[in-house]
């Protein structure tokens, strides 16, 4: 894939595609004197702002411990808890690197678009389009990165200037709605004059364009709306209306930008690993882009598929095993609770179950002498998913896929969204590292925000909303919403469709902080968990007490990194 680490994809003017500037690499020392000579150089340079996103702090790696797990998903599986402090394990602490790592990363992020702000344009002989192009790019990433840590830390350090000193580094928190304010007007602006449209980009979402800041811009004002349930503050009505009406029009500028929803809910992951965009429809609007398989100098590997993904045997040291022999090791670290089996049963929703929880393993009679060469299959549903779904289009082994024995039910079941047997087939698969791409965007998201935020600017469902929500229903063959729901009634239905359509995307978190029922929920499935009986080692390696969160798990800790250097910083309540 096209990945923002290694190369810059190609730039497009006004209605027309430019040339193409491929890069070998992320540049390593960043300064204006180095990096803004040519329109190459400023292109290099907007590369490492996007840098960020891939890293192991962030998309590719470690996001998942802070925020992969939820009402929705845990980490679990017959594992212990990681003793490195995770949120995802209820064991987070202020010292835990993850929290350094992310902070980090992110602030460095918006200093070198604050860096590239301040530079760009003193670039000889570029154009008017690119340069608004880039500037544009810059200022949404910038923003982003500032959304990222109000999610997770509320106030923060905010400057928009780039660091050209050690001293004045020491910086108090912002409130927090200065700095959505800025996010806001960043977002907009950036859309409006300079980002290139989605179609202009081909569609080829590892490029920003005007649909991934209108829609990430919903995102940002409807969790603006959650804000007061997390600091146990009221609002008043007109406030957070506006919110959510800001929400619905960012939304809704999306509906004219020629996306829909693929023709199978699978396409779009199978594309993300496949090294495809968009074959089916044009669903998938931001992605993390990832390549290659850790074997090249420069590093662009993630670990979608293989610390979340299917529980595979490890044949990587195995060099004659490629294929169907190799599908992918997978760790499946992070594993569905019961509440998200039951939604789907309760739905019907059979295609959206059957994709997203795992319903195999991968086997091996000998790893050394036959590779992979089967598949154990939950009891009662090799011969449901043989004759329906994506099984033409997925390895099969003959007699070697075979069912459990046991009638004994699995609600808890492994991360089955991404899934690394559609990786290169070219390439030998890293036990580790992966090619496989994260949606961070998809239409679907938008079409749900949009009934979300219909529903409550208008005290109750509009046609708009129904439409948008009976999309996603429809596209997972499920039956539409019926009419006349309440206000309440809507509210609850979209949130149930969010639960199924957007589960381990690193979503449902955040979504829970802003309905303000993150706490309530989590604390509700210790007991469930604890229970045993259908969880799959609820009640076995500590995997209840995930659920056993304060309030204070609304924030992340500030990092004692940060606290250690800058004393004019205060730490979240409760760590």
């Amino acid at each position: 894939m096209k990945t923002l680490k290694n190369t810059i994809v190609c730039l497009c003017a006004a209605l027309a595609v430019s040339s193409c500037d491929f890069l070998d690499k992320e540049p390593y020392e960043l300064s204006p004197e180095n990096y803004f000579n040519s329109e190459t150089e400023a292109s290099s340079f907007l590369t490492s702002v996007y840098a960020p996103l891939a890293s192991q702090s962030f998309y590719g790696n470690y996001y998942a411990d802070l925020n992969g797990g939820d009402d929705l998903s845990h980490y679990g599986g017959g594992r212990n808890p990681a003793t490195n402090g995770t949120i995802a394990c209820n064991n987070a602490n202020s010292s835990s690197p993850y929290f350094s790592y992310l902070w980090i990363d992110l602030y460095s992020g918006i200093d070198r678009a604050c860096m590239f702000l301040e530079n760009v344009d003193s670039t000889p002989d570029i154009s008017e389009t690119t340069l608004a192009q880039y500037k544009a790019e810059a200022r949404f990433l910038r923003a982003f990165y500032y959304f990222t840590l109000v999610q997770g830390w509320g106030d923060v350090p905010f400057r928009t200037t780039a660091t050209n000193s050690v001293n004045g580094l020491e910086i108090a928190r912002t409130d927090k709605e200065t700095i959505y304010d800025f996010i806001v007007t960043e977002m907009s602006e950036a859309a409006e004059n300079g980002l290139l449209s989605a179609s202009d980009l081909s569609y080829q979402p590892g490029r920003i364009s005007k649909s991934t800041a209108w829609g990430i811009l919903a995102r940002v004002c409807l969790f603006r709306a959650g804000e007061h349930y997390r600091d146990n503050e009221t609002v008043d009505d007109a406030t957070l209306k506006s919110y959510f009406q800001q929400a619905d029009t960012y939304a809704q500028k999306v509906l004219s930008e020629g996306h829909s929803l693929a023709a199978n809910y699978w396409d779009p992951f199978i594309d993300m690993a496949a090294d495809q965009y968009n074959t089916t429809a044009n669903e998938s609007i931001w992605e993390i882009e990832f390549a290659g398989n850790y074997t090249d100098e420069i590093r662009s590997e993630g670990r979608i598929g293989n610390i979340i993904g299917i529980k595979c045997p490890d044949i990587s040291s195995y060099s004659a095993f490629t294929g169907a022999n190799d599908p992918g090791y997978g760790y499946a670290f992070y594993w569905s609770t019961p509440k998200l089996y039951d939604l789907y049963k309760e739905n019907g929703d059979e295609e959206r179950f059957y994709w997203n929880l795992a319903p195999f393993e991968y086997t091996a009679t000998s790893a050394s002498s036959t590779g992979v060469n089967g598949r154990q299959f939950e009891y009662e549903t090799l011969e449901v998913l043989r004759n329906n779904y994506w099984w033409d289009q997925s390895y099969t082994y003959g007699s070697n896929d075979k069912e459990r024995t046991s009638n004994t039910l699995r609600k808890s079941r492994a991360c089955g969204k991404y899934r690394r047997e559609y990786e290169s087939q070219s390439l030998k698969k890293n036990k580790n590292y992966t090619a496989l791409n994260f949606p961070v965007l998809r239409y679907s998201d938008v079409l749900l925000m949009i009934a979300e935020a219909e529903n409550e600017v208008n005290d109750g469902p509009t046609t708009l909303a129904y439409e948008c929500i009976n999309q996603v229903r429809e596209r997972a063959g499920i039956s539409d919403l019926a009419t006349g729901l309440s206000e309440d009634d809507f509210r609850q239905a979209v949130k149930d469709e969010r639960a199924m359509e957007l589960c381990f995307e690193y979503t449902r978190r955040y979504d829970l902080i802003r309905w303000g029922e993150y706490v309530e929920d989590m604390n509700a499935l210790a007991t469930v968990a604890l229970a045993g009986g259908d969880w799959n080692g609820g009640d076995q390696y500590s995997v209840w007490t995930y659920f056993q969160i304060t309030d204070a798990y609304n924030y992340f800790p500030i990092p004692d990194t940060e606290i250690s250097v800058n004393s004019q910083i205060t730490q979240n309540p409760g760590w």
